[in-house]
Protein backbone atom coordinates (compact mmCIF):
# COMPACT_ATOMS: atom_id res chain seq x y z
CA UNK A 1 0.00 0.00 0.00
CA UNK A 2 0.78 3.60 -0.66
CA UNK A 3 1.14 4.83 3.26
CA UNK A 4 1.81 8.56 4.26
CA UNK A 5 3.27 8.55 8.21
CA UNK A 6 1.79 11.26 10.41
CA UNK A 7 3.12 11.89 13.97
CA UNK A 8 5.18 14.47 15.52
CA UNK A 9 7.41 13.86 18.49
CA UNK A 10 10.69 11.23 19.12
CA UNK A 11 7.91 8.67 20.44
CA UNK A 12 6.72 8.05 17.12
CA UNK A 13 10.18 7.79 14.84
CA UNK A 14 10.15 3.82 15.74
CA UNK A 15 6.90 3.50 14.35
CA UNK A 16 8.11 5.61 11.47
CA UNK A 17 11.24 3.95 10.95
CA UNK A 18 9.05 0.44 11.33
CA UNK A 19 6.88 1.19 8.55
CA UNK A 20 9.72 2.60 6.39
CA UNK A 21 11.16 -0.64 6.24
CA UNK A 22 7.87 -2.67 5.44
CA UNK A 23 6.81 -3.76 2.25
CA UNK A 24 4.36 -0.60 2.08
CA UNK A 25 5.34 2.23 0.36
CA UNK A 26 6.08 5.51 2.30
CA UNK A 27 5.44 8.73 0.18
CA UNK A 28 5.73 11.14 2.96
CA UNK A 29 5.23 12.36 6.00
CA UNK A 30 2.88 14.63 7.68
CA UNK A 31 4.23 16.58 11.24
CA UNK A 32 3.54 20.06 13.21
CA UNK A 33 4.64 22.76 12.21
CA UNK A 34 8.49 23.87 12.91
CA UNK A 35 8.74 25.36 16.65
CA UNK A 36 10.42 27.80 18.36
CA UNK A 37 12.71 25.25 21.18
CA UNK A 38 16.08 26.06 23.46
CA UNK A 39 17.54 29.11 24.86
CA UNK A 40 17.69 31.11 21.27
CA UNK A 41 13.85 30.11 20.61
CA UNK A 42 14.54 29.10 17.20
CA UNK A 43 12.30 27.29 14.95
CA UNK A 44 13.10 23.58 15.01
CA UNK A 45 11.77 20.22 13.06
CA UNK A 46 10.05 17.92 14.88
CA UNK A 47 11.76 14.64 15.36
CA UNK A 48 9.44 12.83 13.22
CA UNK A 49 10.66 16.09 10.59
CA UNK A 50 14.27 15.09 10.84
CA UNK A 51 13.71 11.62 10.42
CA UNK A 52 12.31 12.12 7.04
CA UNK A 53 14.71 14.84 5.93
CA UNK A 54 17.58 12.84 6.76
CA UNK A 55 15.81 10.19 4.50
CA UNK A 56 14.62 12.01 1.72
CA UNK A 57 11.04 11.71 2.86
CA UNK A 58 8.57 14.29 1.80
CA UNK A 59 7.55 16.26 4.61
CA UNK A 60 4.16 17.71 5.39
CA UNK A 61 3.88 20.85 7.60
CA UNK A 62 0.18 22.16 7.21
CA UNK A 63 -0.53 24.57 9.98
CA UNK A 64 -3.96 22.83 10.66
CA UNK A 65 -4.74 19.61 8.54
CA UNK A 66 -8.12 21.29 7.05
CA UNK A 67 -6.19 23.74 4.98
CA UNK A 68 -7.21 23.62 1.63
CA UNK A 69 -3.65 23.31 0.34
CA UNK A 70 -2.72 20.22 2.56
CA UNK A 71 -5.92 18.90 1.48
CA UNK A 72 -5.01 18.89 -2.09
CA UNK A 73 -1.69 17.71 -1.71
CA UNK A 74 -3.08 14.51 0.01
CA UNK A 75 -5.03 13.69 -2.55
CA UNK A 76 -2.56 14.16 -4.95
CA UNK A 77 -0.31 11.66 -3.22
CA UNK A 78 -3.52 9.15 -3.30
CA UNK A 79 -1.81 7.30 0.02
CA UNK A 80 -4.20 4.28 0.84
CA UNK A 81 -4.02 4.30 4.74
CA UNK A 82 -2.51 7.24 6.83
CA UNK A 83 -0.90 5.51 9.76
CA UNK A 84 -0.97 7.95 12.62
CA UNK A 85 1.29 7.89 16.11
CA UNK A 86 1.10 11.23 18.86
CA UNK A 87 0.24 13.56 15.59
CA UNK A 88 -0.83 16.40 17.78
CA UNK A 89 -3.42 18.04 15.94
CA UNK A 90 -7.38 16.93 15.29
CA UNK A 91 -7.96 15.77 11.45
CA UNK A 92 -11.14 16.84 10.35
CA UNK A 93 -14.08 14.38 8.02
CA UNK A 94 -12.34 16.05 4.90
CA UNK A 95 -9.08 14.62 5.84
CA UNK A 96 -9.90 11.25 7.04
CA UNK A 97 -12.04 10.73 3.94
CA UNK A 98 -9.34 10.58 1.42
CA UNK A 99 -7.40 7.63 2.22
CA UNK A 100 -9.02 4.25 0.99
CA UNK A 101 -8.88 3.04 4.10
CA UNK A 102 -8.60 5.77 6.30
CA UNK A 103 -6.30 6.74 9.33
CA UNK A 104 -4.96 4.30 11.54
CA UNK A 105 -3.73 5.47 14.85
CA UNK A 106 -1.36 4.06 17.73
CA UNK A 107 -2.29 5.03 20.98
CA UNK A 108 -0.66 3.38 23.99
CA UNK A 109 -3.44 2.10 25.98
CA UNK A 110 -5.60 -0.76 26.14
CA UNK A 111 -8.45 1.07 25.13
CA UNK A 112 -11.27 2.42 26.37
CA UNK A 113 -8.87 2.96 28.77
CA UNK A 114 -7.48 6.29 29.19
CA UNK A 115 -8.27 7.80 25.59
CA UNK A 116 -6.42 11.22 25.40
CA UNK A 117 -3.09 12.85 24.76
CA UNK A 118 -1.37 11.42 28.05
CA UNK A 119 -2.61 7.85 28.26
CA UNK A 120 0.71 6.59 29.83
CA UNK A 121 1.25 9.42 32.41
CA UNK A 122 -2.25 8.19 34.11
CA UNK A 123 -1.71 4.74 34.00
CA UNK A 124 1.22 5.35 35.89
CA UNK A 125 0.15 7.79 38.25
CA UNK A 126 -3.12 5.80 38.75
CA UNK A 127 -1.35 2.84 40.13
CA UNK A 128 -2.28 0.42 36.76
CA UNK A 129 -0.34 -2.86 36.69
CA UNK A 130 -0.94 -3.52 33.53
CA UNK A 131 -1.05 -1.48 30.02
CA UNK A 132 -0.17 -1.90 25.92
CA UNK A 133 -1.27 -0.40 22.84
CA UNK A 134 -4.55 -0.11 20.66
CA UNK A 135 -4.23 0.32 16.78
CA UNK A 136 -7.85 1.97 15.93
CA UNK A 137 -9.61 3.15 13.32
CA UNK A 138 -9.62 7.28 13.37
CA UNK A 139 -12.81 9.06 13.81
CA UNK A 140 -13.95 12.04 14.88
CA UNK A 141 -14.72 11.04 18.88
CA UNK A 142 -11.83 10.81 21.08
CA UNK A 143 -9.74 7.87 21.01
CA UNK A 144 -13.36 6.45 20.39
CA UNK A 145 -12.46 4.18 16.65
CA UNK A 146 -13.32 0.28 16.61
CA UNK A 147 -9.90 -1.79 16.89
CA UNK A 148 -7.41 -4.03 15.26
CA UNK A 149 -5.13 -4.89 17.36
CA UNK A 150 -3.50 -4.58 20.65
CA UNK A 151 -0.74 -5.71 22.71
CA UNK A 152 -0.08 -5.69 26.77
CA UNK A 153 2.58 -4.66 28.80
CA UNK A 154 2.96 -4.34 32.33
CA UNK A 155 3.73 -1.68 34.65
CA UNK A 156 6.86 -2.17 36.39
CA UNK A 157 6.92 -0.69 40.32
CA UNK A 158 9.84 1.62 39.06
CA UNK A 159 8.79 2.57 35.88
CA UNK A 160 8.55 6.15 34.77
CA UNK A 161 6.54 7.48 32.36
CA UNK A 162 9.53 7.64 30.07
CA UNK A 163 10.60 4.23 30.52
CA UNK A 164 6.97 2.52 29.66
CA UNK A 165 6.41 4.67 26.35
CA UNK A 166 10.27 3.56 25.40
CA UNK A 167 9.11 0.48 25.50
CA UNK A 168 5.41 0.71 23.92
CA UNK A 169 6.93 2.88 21.36
CA UNK A 170 9.04 -0.38 19.72
CA UNK A 171 6.48 -2.98 20.21
CA UNK A 172 3.50 -0.73 18.90
CA UNK A 173 5.39 -0.33 16.16
CA UNK A 174 5.60 -3.67 15.41
CA UNK A 175 1.70 -3.81 16.19
CA UNK A 176 1.34 -0.94 13.81
CA UNK A 177 3.18 -2.38 10.90
CA UNK A 178 1.20 -6.05 11.61
CA UNK A 179 -2.46 -3.74 10.93
CA UNK A 180 -1.71 -2.11 7.86
CA UNK A 181 -0.01 -6.08 6.63
CA UNK A 182 -3.68 -7.06 7.62
CA UNK A 183 -5.53 -4.03 6.11
CA UNK A 184 -3.39 -4.68 2.44
CA UNK A 185 -4.52 -8.60 2.66
CA UNK A 186 -8.20 -8.16 3.47
CA UNK A 187 -7.33 -9.88 6.80
CA UNK A 188 -8.18 -6.86 9.01
CA UNK A 189 -11.01 -6.78 11.65
CA UNK A 190 -11.85 -4.16 13.59
CA UNK A 191 -13.78 -4.40 16.64
CA UNK A 192 -15.77 -1.65 18.13
CA UNK A 193 -15.07 -0.98 21.35
CA UNK A 194 -16.52 -1.88 24.91
CA UNK A 195 -19.47 0.93 26.02
CA UNK A 196 -17.65 0.40 29.72
CA UNK A 197 -14.25 0.69 31.40
CA UNK A 198 -13.53 4.48 29.39
CA UNK A 199 -11.44 6.67 31.45
CA UNK A 200 -10.37 9.84 30.31
CA UNK A 201 -6.36 10.97 30.29
CA UNK A 202 -5.92 14.73 29.88
CA UNK A 203 -2.36 16.07 29.23
CA UNK A 204 -0.81 17.02 32.74
CA UNK A 205 -0.22 20.28 33.28
CA UNK A 206 3.08 21.51 35.35
CA UNK A 207 0.33 21.63 38.55
CA UNK A 208 -0.40 18.28 38.28
CA UNK A 209 3.30 17.56 38.59
CA UNK A 210 3.29 19.62 42.00
CA UNK A 211 4.49 17.20 44.64
CA UNK A 212 1.51 16.19 47.33
CA UNK A 213 3.44 16.03 50.42
CA UNK A 214 0.23 15.08 52.43
CA UNK A 215 -0.29 12.25 49.80
CA UNK A 216 0.33 8.61 51.32
CA UNK A 217 4.36 7.40 50.11
CA UNK A 218 2.77 5.60 47.44
CA UNK A 219 1.23 7.90 45.75
CA UNK A 220 3.98 10.63 45.86
CA UNK A 221 6.16 7.93 44.44
CA UNK A 222 3.30 7.71 41.42
CA UNK A 223 3.03 11.40 40.80
CA UNK A 224 6.80 11.78 40.58
CA UNK A 225 6.92 8.99 37.83
CA UNK A 226 4.02 9.58 35.79
CA UNK A 227 5.73 13.02 35.44
CA UNK A 228 8.93 11.86 34.57
CA UNK A 229 10.79 13.36 31.84
CA UNK A 230 7.85 15.66 31.43
CA UNK A 231 6.29 17.40 32.51
CA UNK A 232 8.76 16.92 35.76
CA UNK A 233 8.08 16.44 39.15
CA UNK A 234 8.42 19.50 41.63
CA UNK A 235 8.28 20.84 44.74
CA UNK A 236 9.49 24.20 46.12
CA UNK A 237 12.09 24.73 48.38
CA UNK A 238 12.98 28.08 50.39
CA UNK A 239 10.63 29.39 48.40
CA UNK A 240 12.65 27.83 45.01
CA UNK A 241 10.67 25.60 42.91
CA UNK A 242 13.33 22.33 42.37
CA UNK A 243 12.48 19.17 40.66
CA UNK A 244 12.77 16.01 41.66
CA UNK A 245 13.68 12.42 40.00
CA UNK A 246 12.28 9.07 41.40
CA UNK A 247 12.17 8.41 45.10
CA UNK A 248 11.56 5.24 46.85
CA UNK A 249 9.63 4.27 49.71
CA UNK A 250 11.18 4.45 52.99
CA UNK A 251 9.49 2.19 55.46
CA UNK A 252 12.74 1.71 58.22
CA UNK A 253 13.01 5.84 58.15
CA UNK A 254 11.64 8.03 61.21
CA UNK A 255 8.28 9.79 61.57
CA UNK A 256 8.32 13.19 59.46
CA UNK A 257 5.91 15.89 58.96
CA UNK A 258 4.41 15.91 55.49
CA UNK A 259 7.43 17.50 53.40
CA UNK A 260 10.06 17.96 56.14
CA UNK A 261 13.36 16.83 55.38
CA UNK A 262 16.10 14.66 57.25
CA UNK A 263 19.91 14.55 55.64
CA UNK A 264 21.23 10.91 56.93
CA UNK A 265 25.15 10.44 56.06
CA UNK A 266 23.90 7.93 52.63
CA UNK A 267 20.25 9.65 52.01
CA UNK A 268 18.16 12.17 51.97
CA UNK A 269 14.20 11.67 53.08
CA UNK A 270 11.29 13.34 53.10
CA UNK A 271 8.32 13.18 55.03
CA UNK A 272 4.76 12.12 53.56
CA UNK A 273 1.61 10.94 55.11
CA UNK A 274 2.62 7.88 55.84
CA UNK A 275 5.91 6.75 55.54
CA UNK A 276 9.03 9.08 54.06
CA UNK A 277 10.76 8.65 50.75
CA UNK A 278 14.59 8.61 50.01
CA UNK A 279 15.07 11.20 47.29
CA UNK A 280 16.69 10.46 44.14
CA UNK A 281 18.06 13.19 41.89
CA UNK A 282 17.30 17.01 43.01
CA UNK A 283 17.66 19.67 40.35
CA UNK A 284 17.47 23.71 41.46
CA UNK A 285 16.42 26.22 38.95
CA UNK A 286 18.98 27.05 36.87
CA UNK A 287 21.38 24.38 37.83
CA UNK A 288 22.31 20.52 36.58
CA UNK A 289 20.00 17.70 38.27
CA UNK A 290 22.80 15.88 41.21
CA UNK A 291 22.31 13.17 43.47
CA UNK A 292 20.18 14.29 46.85
CA UNK A 293 22.73 13.97 49.01
CA UNK A 294 25.10 15.80 47.14
CA UNK A 295 22.19 18.89 46.89
CA UNK A 296 21.15 18.80 50.32
CA UNK A 297 25.24 19.41 51.12
CA UNK A 298 25.06 22.23 48.69
CA UNK A 299 21.98 24.27 50.12
CA UNK A 300 22.88 22.81 53.65
CA UNK A 301 19.54 21.80 54.80
CA UNK A 302 18.89 22.79 58.32
CA UNK A 303 16.53 20.11 60.76
CA UNK A 304 12.98 20.73 60.37
CA UNK A 305 13.33 22.78 56.94
CA UNK A 306 10.76 21.66 54.61
CA UNK A 307 9.62 21.14 51.00
CA UNK A 308 6.50 22.77 50.44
Amino acid sequence: MRVIFAGTPAVAVPALAAVAASRHELVAVVTRPDAPAGRGRGLSRSPVGEWADEHGVEVLTPARPRDPEFLDRLRELAPDCVPVVAYGALVPPAALEIPRYGWINLHFSLLPAWRGAAPVQHAVLHGDELTGASVFQLEQGLDTGPVFGTLTDEIHPGDTSGDLLERLAVSGAGLLVAVLDAIADGAARAEPQPAGGVSLAPKLTVEDARVRWTDPAFAVDRRIRACTPAPGAWTTFRGERVKLGPVVAAADGPDLKPGELLVEKARVLAGTATVPVRLGEVRAAGKRAMPATDWARGVRVSTGEEFA
